[in-house]
């Protein structure tokens, strides 16, 4: 039934896929030439703040929005992972500049800076060596008006209005403006994060008699509030330094209610389980940078990002009966993320031709955590510092894990003709990794050399290849190093860490063909990837004993990933209606690891079987009202993470988004949406054995499905 859904999903992408090529062809006579769009010889693609004027944008997400394969570029061409360093950075430049910072980086910008202040955007095909990133796809350069003096305010106010009735307004306030050689951006917002997630679990016995069924509610009351700025002084003609900072807070407490039938008796039993949960989330990140340009053109710059970071939760566990309740499960997490990266290069012309930029990076992160576990036993001497409960003993409970990075890199760029470039990098990485405290003192060191090329041919103005190679090393997440709370599994309350894990590596290999269809008619864009994997990261046995069975995250080999890429993004004007576009994409992919339980082959876990999208979007000038929808969906179909005890299919789950948009009295933008329309869950399909999974002793079988409902939200927004 599931691989017949997915072969017809399947089918209806690729005929999409290939009914938007079809109106693309059509569309490149037909379709109607915006006159602010202009494409340089170096494939630059520049639109001027005048071919907005129509839409009337409140801010820059909202002049994205309407140019045609955006999400090329905003979201990249990556292939999973984590990056490391600095040197991959954001695909979003202002005034040419990155932003120096990870929370309150370049995309998160777009939403606070007012359309009155962009003079152009620009969508950058190609590589140069003046570019302050390097990426595998586009660049988007956002720049803004020169003048003396400039300021502008926008405020939003929005309200949402959740599934089981509960309204939640919000707001944020942006203000930017230039003085002389000073620019600064300034905003504050506070936006609602509310929940109500149910879920339905059903489970039968090994012998496929009834076992329980589970209801459960969980509420998260949580408003996330956000100050953030930015500066940027010239400080001379050859000199400017640029700050960034922001600080982030949401403490959203939960409350989980769960009913419980058990089946296994006669008659049947009914249990209610309470659960409090209390959070702390703060985090605050300071970034800057200082350029300077020599008078023979080369650039010295020097790039630095300090963050800090607290997630603690405390999460406590009654049965109820009448109205007594009784603890029985008490767990304390206290969790603190810190980042020091520095990064410094110097670049320059080699001839007219070629360009070279030399650097060196220093990067120091540190993760402290601490879980307290403990449960009612009749045995065992209770804690007050573990809510009044005995408390657990844990691996890996209580330690501090810590990463000092050197990277030296070169990067060298070359025009090779009018229509070719070629970039290639190397970088050499020394990093040593420690983890300390009860039970485990562990150090370890790496080296790493990651080489890297990107060509891009030019064929035509419009069509353009891209093809790269490179070495890719991703950056480990620590809290697969220490225990952690396992919110997914309501008989495994914590995950024990590993400090044995190792760095992912893989090599990979890109080809792209972008085609950008005349006079602004949309962009068609094909990539295939092929990733050859190293030291992959899955669950591995860490057992003390045959009788303890213990699973954590490890590396287990080799793999690969390969697929392909489809989107689409296409202006209706082969039909007369140039200010409707639609968007669609299709990725198909394929993975293969050697499973550690079972030793055979299967996709790797929650690497999927690719995912379909589709989106429209008309804006209609005369009414200045605009409306659209946008649809994704993952291709289900043995999509499994299998474990030392069980193994997790996962269903999937798609989401729709419908809006309506009106500007009003005096550029007034109202816009009502609705989130999760098609009120979709998400479901999986647990399988428990009873000892190893590789045994086959069937236990229990349990399906759940959970989702949250509908949210509408309403926001209007105005710039002054």
């Amino acid at each position: 039934m599931q691989s017949g859904t997915t072969h017809k999903n399947l089918v209806h992408s690729i005929r999409l896929a290939l009914l938007l090529s079809a109106a693309a062809i059509a569309s490149q006579t037909l379709a109607q030439s915006p006159t602010d769009v202009a494409t340089a010889s170096d494939s630059t693609v520049r639109y001027e703040a005048d071919y907005f004027a129509q839409y009337s944008p409140v801010s820059v997400n909202d002049m994205l929005n309407r140019i045609p394969g955006i999400g090329l570029a905003l979201n990249g061409n990556g292939g999973g992972g984590n990056s490391r360093g600095l040197g991959a950075g954001d695909q979003i430049l202002i005034d040419g500049k990155r932003v120096a910072g990870k929370e309150n980086e370049g995309s998160s910008q777009l939403s606070r800076i007012s359309a009155s202040q962009v003079s152009y955007i620009e969508i950058i095909r190609g590589t140069s060596n003046e570019l302050d990133v390097r990426s595998a796809g586009p660049v988007v350069n956002i720049v803004l008006l020169e003048a003396e003096s400039r300021s502008s305010l926008t405020a939003e106010v929005n309200a949402d209005l959740y599934d089981d009735d509960t309204f939640k307004p919000g707001g944020s306030l942006s203000y930017g403006a230039q003085s002389g050689a000073l620019d600064y951006r300034f905003s504050v917002e506070s936006e609602p994060r509310y929940e109500n997630r149910y879920r339905k679990d059903y489970a039968i016995n090994g012998d496929f008699s009834p076992n329980d069924y589970v209801h459960q509610i969980d509420i998260r009351e949580e408003t996330s509030t956000q100050v953030s700025a930015s500066m940027g002084y010239q400080l001379g003609e050859f000199d400017d330094v640029r700050f960034n900072a922001s600080w982030n807070e949401s403490n959203p407490p939960s409350a989980v209610e769960r009913r419980i039938t058990d089946f296994n008796t006669t008659p049947f039993q009914y249990r209610l389980e309470r659960e409090d949960i209390a959070a702390e989330r703060n985090s605050w990140e300071v970034g800057g940078d200082y350029e300077h340009e020599f008078q023979n053109g080369g650039r010295y710059k020097f790039l630095f990002i300090v963050n800090d970071g607290v997630n603690d939760s405390t999460r406590e566990r009654f049965v109820v009966a009448d109205v007594d309740a009784t603890k029985n499960l008490y767990i304390d997490s206290a969790r603190r993320d810190r980042e020091r990266i520095a990064r410094t290069s110097y670049s320059w012309s080699l001839n007219d031709t070629q360009g070279l930029e030399l650097g060196i990076e220093r990067a120091q992160t540190i993760l402290d955590s601490n879980l307290r576990y403990a449960v009612l036993s009749s045995s065992g001497i209770r804690s007050a510092a573990h809510g009044g409960l005995t408390p657990i003993t844990l691996p890996n409970a209580e330690s501090t894990v810590e990463e000092i990075r050197y990277e030296a890199f070169a990067m060298h760029n070359w025009q090779l003709s009018d229509r070719m470039t070629l970039e290639s990098s190397l970088i050499l990485e020394q990093s040593g990794i420690a983890q300390n405290g009860v039970g485990v003192d562990k150090s370890r060191d790496f080296d790493f050399l990651r080489p890297r090329a990107d060509y891009r041919f030019d064929v035509t103005s419009s069509f353009q290849l891209r093809a790269s190679v490179e070495k890719y090393v991703s950056q480990l997440s620590f809290s697969d190093f220490v225990a952690r709370t396992d919110n997914m599994d309501d008989e495994q309350d914590a995950d024990a860490g590993n400090p044995d894990l190792v760095q992912e590596q893989s090599w990979r290999y890109e080809f792209n063909m972008e085609y950008r269809l005349p006079q602004d008619g949309g962009v068609l864009n094909t990539r295939f990837f092929y990733h050859d994997i190293q030291d992959a990261i899955d669950r591995v046995d860490i057992s003390g004993s045959p009788t303890s069975l213990v699973s954590a995250p490890g590396n287990i080999g080799d793999a690969w990933r390969y697929g392909i890429d489809i989107d689409a993004s296409v202006r209706f004007g082969f039909i007369g209606v140039p200010d409707a576009m639609l968007t669609a994409g299709l990725q198909v992919q394929d993975t293969e690891v050697m499973d550690p339980f079972l030793q055979q082959e299967r996709r790797l876990a929650m690497g999927g079987r690719g995912f379909y999208s589709v989106g429209f979007r008309h804006d209609v000038g005369a009414q200045s009202l605009s409306y659209g929808f946008n649809y994704n969906s993952p291709i289900s179909g043995n999509n499994k993470r299998i474990d030392i005890d069980d193994i997790v299919s996962y269903d999937s789950s798609n989401n729709m988004m419908v809006f309506i948009e009106k500007r009003a009295f005096g550029g007034t933008s109202f816009r009502l949406e609705s989130m999760n329309f098609l009120d979709s869950e998400r479901c999986n399909v647990r399988t428990r054995f009873d000892g190893r999974t590789s045994a086959g002793v069937l236990e229990e079988i349990e399906n759940s499905c959970s989702g949250s409902g509908r949210k509408i939200s309403l926001r209007i927004r105005k710039t002054f």
